[in-house]
């Protein structure tokens, strides 16, 4: 069993792996949905034959080949750091998150990486019909990238598909179609592809919104906007049902998180649906930070029942009674879980000792005791549970997540809106006279970032203080390495991420300013 790791190490852990994740995910959602728009841009050109339509999807290509370099690095760095900064994590559940990593290393990053080459360097070397296949091959390969990154994402949100073994005292994976195809994962990645095609759909927009107020390319801009709205209207559709779904699953599968998402402390039946709330600064739970009152909230009666249970009567647990339990709704208390994961620790910790002293017969007994479905099921289900004394500690931050979840979903509201006055416009030929409009695609570039990043914010900080959720507490899966080695190597990355974002921007800047070449 592992210890207690210092609060100090814990906290510069999580923010290091924070700061990385935030950054690579500046790059990740522009080449999941740029690459799709640039195979549907050349689709055209090998259909009309027009070289204009070349043009315009060597540009966007040269675009997203500068923010594609820099993900790159970032990811990799990401990677590692599973092994520098959370090898307890990688050995706990290692063999099941392992899989997924290792299929997107040696499927999808290859593949993507292959037909790359072949579609920036194999223009007038390859024929038409081929280059568009490698073009279209990266935009699918840029994606199965993704859908094994979620997959693991998904299995640490809601574990399935494994076993735990208590020789090697970690768990193993049983069932691979359980944890490919768990709702959590498929959730996951059909809402994230989804975000990163709205956002490479304003970005497609906002870059041909400058071109036109500049009175340059203007052809460029059109077509180019008329592809992106289309796209962006479809893939926002698409993203508020898929999103509609992943919280649905959050109730059933998170509900701590689900009521962090929206505020609520007692549950209820009909519970209403907070659209628009602040938090007072001042009235805090004198128990927890983290639970601070409404100083002012707009809220739909009985929605957040329907969203949650597709009954607008269901009951919807809140904090308390996830905290305090509620045996009326069949919820059981934070304290006894906490019982039941100490249980699940002290009959691994003797199994252990036995094994050790080599008594084979006591050992054995307690293997059976531990493997059983009864055990499985009733005690090691809580196991992380067991590292906890105090309930409240199981709470997130209540405020940040609300925020987060709130300016995610107004945002992409928002873009819904922003897509068809853009589709509008172009079919009725008046967007050049609408430069309010054009203005506003612009700033909306930031706000679609904003958007991707607190939809993150929303899925790792709703579900603290768990790296594996109800299994191992992030306390639990950090590398016992000194706070201080984290915390150094945390601003170097910071002032390194921070240097090759603002390289990034002045060269995509630059390019746009210098426009496609003729």
């Amino acid at each position: 069993m592992v210890e207690f790791a210092d609060l100090s190490l814990v906290n510069w852990s999580r923010a290091q792996f924070a700061l990385t994740a935030m950054y690579h995910w500046l790059f990740v959602p522009l080449t999941l949905g740029i690459t799709f728009i640039i195979a549907f841009m050349e689709t055209l050109y090998v259909k009309t034959g027009k070289e204009e339509w070349k043009r315009i999807t060597k540009f966007w290509m040269t675009l997203f080949g500068i923010n594609f370099a820099i993900g790159v690095a970032t990811g990799i760095i990401l990677e590692f750091e599973f092994g520098t900064n959370w090898s307890n994590y990688s050995w706990f559940v290692g063999d099941i998150f392992g899989a997924p990593l290792a299929i997107e290393g040696i499927l999808a990053f290859f593949m993507e990486s292959t037909f790359i080459a072949i579609m920036f360097f194999g223009w007038n070397k390859v024929g038409k019909k081929t280059h568009l296949l490698a073009t279209w091959l990266t935009a699918i390969g840029a994606n199965l990238s993704a859908l094994w990154i979620l997959v693991a994402n998904g299995w640490m949100q809601k574990p399935v598909g494994m076993v735990f073994n208590p020789d090697t005292a970690r768990n193993e994976m049983q069932n691979f179609w359980d944890v490919l195809f768990s709702q959590v994962a498929v959730d996951k990645w059909l809402h994230a592809t989804s975000s990163g095609f709205v956002l490479a759909s304003i970005f497609v927009i906002g870059v041909s919104a400058w071109f036109i107020l500049k009175k340059r390319e203007l052809l460029l801009a059109k077509k180019s906007i008329l592809i992106a709205s289309v796209f962006g209207l479809i893939s926002s559709l698409y993203l508020v049902m898929t999103g509609d779904n992943a919280t649905r699953t959050i109730a059933h599968d998170q509900p701590m998180k689900f009521a962090a998402i929206e505020g609520l402390y007692n549950g209820s039946e009909g519970a209403g649906l907070v659209a628009i709330g602040l938090f007072s600064t001042s009235e805090t739970d004198p128990n927890n930070e983290n639970l601070k009152d409404f100083s002012m909230k707009i809220e739909i009666p009985n929605f957040l029942s329907y969203m949650a249970f597709l009954d607008w009567n269901a009951f919807v647990p809140g904090v308390h009674d996830l905290i305090d339990g509620n045996e009326k709704y069949g919820y059981m208390s934070a304290t006894e879980k906490i019982e039941r994961g100490k249980l699940a620790i002290s009959k691994l910790t003797e199994f252990k000792t036995a094994k050790k002293a080599g008594n084979e017969a006591l050992a054995g007994s307690l293997r059976d005791e531990l493997t059983s479905q009864d055990f499985q099921e009733n005690y090691f289900k809580y196991f992380g549970y067991g590292y906890f004394e105090d309930p409240t500690d199981l709470i997130p931050n209540v405020p940040l997540t609300f925020y987060s979840f709130h300016i995610m979903v107004g945002l992409g509201f928002m873009f819904v809106l922003l897509f068809v006055f853009s589709l509008y416009f172009i079919l009725k030929g008046q967007l050049t006279e609408k430069r309010w409009f054009l203005r506003l695609a612009i700033i909306s570039i930031p706000l679609a970032y904003l958007a991707s990043q607190a939809g993150w914010i929303v899925a790792e900080v709703g579900r603290q203080p768990w790296v594996v959720q109800d299994l191992m507490p992030t306390m639990a899966g950090v590398t016992r390495i000194s706070a201080g080695s984290v915390q150094t190597t945390f601003w170097l990355f910071a002032v390194l991420f921070t240097v090759l974002l603002i390289a990034e921007l002045k060269i995509m800047f630059r390019q746009i300013k210098i426009g496609p070449k003729h």
